[in-house]
């Protein structure tokens, strides 16, 4: 193998030279294995403070303990409570005093006595409207409406359909009339 071996430089023993470039190339691959980085690439650490966040601890640790204490209020009561004969206290002896009942009261009356002012002299003023002019121009107006009528009105309200028109359903049997007055006698003329 020492034989193959080419040094770049003329040597008088290639064994040798082979042996000592072998050398120096397993010196240098070991220094680049333990080579550290000129450029410090890791990023900066984070300060202990940002990560713990202490004041969030303490703000939850606050909060724990107020739920606590709750927590042993209501069931102190609920223990009064199962502990108790079972009456319950639910009266209140006091009277409710306001500070303006007074004044409120007064604005009250004051209210209603105008407003039975306003209802006394709306009931005793006479209506303007008088009912007989209306029924004058009404019965003018029925007078116009008749002159200009072809035919008289009373004539066409005592007309009245006497004749009833029938229609035998096929699958019931029985007969639809289509006519509000419905003669017996005429029955007859009309079915199928």
């Amino acid at each position: 193998m020492h034989k193959s071996y080419q040094p770049l430089k003329p040597v008088t023993n290639k064994y040798l030279q082979k042996k000592w470039d072998q050398t120096h190339y397993e010196d240098h691959r070991s220094k680049v294995r333990s080579a550290k980085p000129v450029v410090n690439t890791r990023g900066v650490q984070t300060p202990a403070h940002i990560q713990l966040k202490l004041k969030k601890h303490q703000v939850e640790e606050e909060r724990r303990a107020v739920i606590e204490r709750d927590n042993q209020l209501l069931a102190n009561r609920l223990t009064a409570i199962t502990q108790s004969k079972g009456l319950v206290d639910h009266w209140n002896h006091y009277t409710l005093n306001s500070l303006n009942g007074e004044r409120r009261r007064a604005e009250i009356l004051q209210v209603t006595h105008e407003n039975q002012a306003i209802y006394q002299r709306i009931t005793e003023r006479k209506s303007e409207y008088r009912k007989e002019l209306w029924e004058e121009n009404w019965e003018k107006v029925e007078q116009r409406r008749d002159d200009i009528a072809r035919y008289s009105r009373g004539v066409t309200n005592k007309q009245k359909p006497n004749k009833c028109v029938k229609f035998s359903s096929g699958s019931s049997g029985g007969s639809q009339s289509s006519s509000a007055s419905v003669d017996d006698d005429d029955d007859e003329d009309y079915k199928h």
